[in-house]
């Protein structure tokens, strides 16, 4: 089943804050509710956050009572422009937003039916795109994994982040299915705990052997040669630099250190290669994330809590980026810069 689907002018997708405890599944109806639950992170993960934006365009066009092709436009430009504010660093949010203007700007229909069709189409069109990246990322990434290797995941990065399958889990799942004997490491990933509350999920669901280790506990298991690979995903790869969840430049450079290998999974919806780590703005949460674990304080009142939701990897700690389109070295990445509009 697909963590997102389209089903007649409603988006069905799993609400990620409720699990492991439930699988419970969202029904949003509007542009609004869409950005809301990508706010709230009960849709989280890049490429899903992209898929979810296009689908939230799609339920405005879906339901318009627009009687022009002027009314319809502006609508749809409202409805980009609110979902444009809810997460500002994951890129694919905004190249799905990008690619539907474009397409619906460029198109020569003037009929409201015509353009609704366009615009939900393409939504759907970008889901499917995103299915078929993440399983050929899977099928490239598992050549990089040797039968019996223990690989630590930090975040997740699996099927609940993006439309199916998943993008560093794709390939641990591709290498599992090929018969390899692999063990995953998963951090924990705080403040959300996506690694222990969803990557977890994940590996359990898929009898996936795994062990769950606190954030703190890398350098441990790394200096006791516990590791010998590590694969995580992106929320935005840019030239000089990997974007992903908070403590991923940590985990980069105790790999590098001990000569682990470090490698980055995303499809190239994630790549965003002309412009530069400064250029980039890392979304900062609420500190009740860090002082709560959810209503429960964990901090005395009144603490400061500093929360960064992603940082910054240089790529001289990156091994390899896996994508659809294969395996690159850093110095490679830039071949690819006009993938995303290819």
């Amino acid at each position: 089943m697909r963590t997102i689907e389209w089903k007649n002018g409603t988006v069905i997708t799993v609400d990620q804050t409720k699990l492991p405890q439930k699988l419970v599944n969202l029904k949003l109806r509007s542009c609004r509710e869409t950005a809301s639950a990508i706010k709230k992170m009960q849709i989280r993960g890049a490429p899903l956050i992209g898929v979810a934006a296009a689908y939230g365009l799609a339920l405005t066009a879906y339901h318009s009572k627009a009687s022009s092709k002027e009314e319809f436009l502006k609508q749809i430009e409202a409805s980009a422009k609110l979902t444009r504010k809810t997460r500002p660093t994951g890129v694919n949010l905004f190249w799905a937003v990008d690619r539907i203007l474009k397409k619906m700007h460029e198109s020569s229909d003037s009929s409201v039916d015509a353009l609704r069709d366009l615009v939900v189409n393409e939504a759907e069109k970008i889901a499917d795109e995103d299915a078929e990246s993440n399983e050929k990322i899977g099928m490239h990434g598992s050549k990089l994994i040797s039968d019996g290797d223990t690989v630590l995941t930090h975040c997740n990065a699996g099927a609940l982040a993006t439309v199916d399958y998943g993008t560093a889990l794709g390939v641990l799942r591709a290498a599992w299915g090929q018969g390899k004997k692999i063990h995953v490491m998963v951090t924990e990933t705080r403040p959300q705990l996506q690694g222990a509350r969803l990557t977890a999920y994940e590996l359990k669901r898929d009898d996936i052997p795994f062990t769950l280790i606190t954030d703190s506990m890398v350098g441990y298991v790394m200096s006791k040669r516990l590791v010998d690979k590590v694969i995580v995903g992106a929320d935005r790869i840019v030239r000089d630099a990997v974007v992903n969840k908070i403590g991923t430049y940590s985990v980069a450079v105790l790999a590098h250190v001990h000569d682990v290998p470090f490698y980055v999974t995303a499809p190239t919806s994630t790549f965003d290669l002309k412009h530069e780590a400064d250029d980039v703005v890392i979304e900062e949460r609420s500190s009740d994330e860090v002082t709560c674990y959810g209503s429960i304080r964990v901090a005395p009142e009144g603490t400061e809590a500093l929360n960064p939701a992603f940082d910054v990897t240089p790529m001289k700690y990156v091994n390899a980026v896996i994508c659809e389109k294969g395996v690159f070295t850093p110095r490679k990445l830039a071949n690819l810069g006009s993938a995303r509009s290819a």
